[in-house]
């Protein structure tokens, strides 16, 4: 080959290596620009850890009430940070006890703040484990009104709804409870 053919040849190899280069930075700033448009830390596919919070409320079919009240009050990236949060978990049947209407009335977006009130008086930003509750004890919730544990029969309550169940999380608990904890008027 001539020299001028090997120097050809060469800018030929250099071209396409800048250009294999460039797509792929392109293709990682696109798939980068997408995850960060579908959310944050809520985003994350991980099938493999300990699920967050929200994963767990995600994954449990009688918690799809608290599911939509949680995207409608744009909770989801608050409760798959790192916290640790302890989160008091009303199911289905529990949301359903409440008068007629008022969980419909909730999710309305012109009812966002009060429905954000509503979720944030079932949350503390500690990781209590339902053996760390003590009777008599007050939890300062995160809308800054505290709920009383009261230890009753081998159960626990929490403003009068009974933990069902628990669930350990990789930023905190979820309290499974049996009631809507409704914070006082103010």
């Amino acid at each position: 080959m001539t020299r001028f053919c090997k120097l050809s040849a060469a800018a030929l190899l250099l071209l396409a290596a800048c250009s294999s280069a460039a797509e792929k930075a392109e293709t990682s700033a696109s798939t980068s620009d997408a995850a960060a448009a579908v959310g944050g830390q809520e985003a994350v596919d991980d099938t493999v850890s300990q699920p967050n919070v929200v994963r767990v409320a995600l994954g449990s079919k009688d918690h799809t009430t608290l599911v939509a009240a949680l995207k409608a009050a744009d909770l989801v990236s608050s409760l798959a940070n790192a916290g640790p949060f302890t989160v008091f978990a009303p199911t289905n049947a529990a949301f359903d006890k409440l008068p007629a209407g008022t969980v419909e009335s909730l999710l309305k977006p012109e009812n966002k703040l009060s429905l954000k009130t509503v979720l944030h008086h079932h949350v503390t930003t500690s990781a209590l484990d339902v053996a760390d509750l003590t009777d008599g004890q007050l939890l300062g919730m995160v809308d800054g009104v505290s709920e009383t544990i009261t230890k009753k029969d081998g159960a626990t309550y929490i403003g009068g709804a009974k933990v069902i169940a628990s669930v350990r999380a990789s930023n905190g608990w979820v309290h499974v409870i049996d009631g809507v904890l409704v914070p006082p008027s103010k």
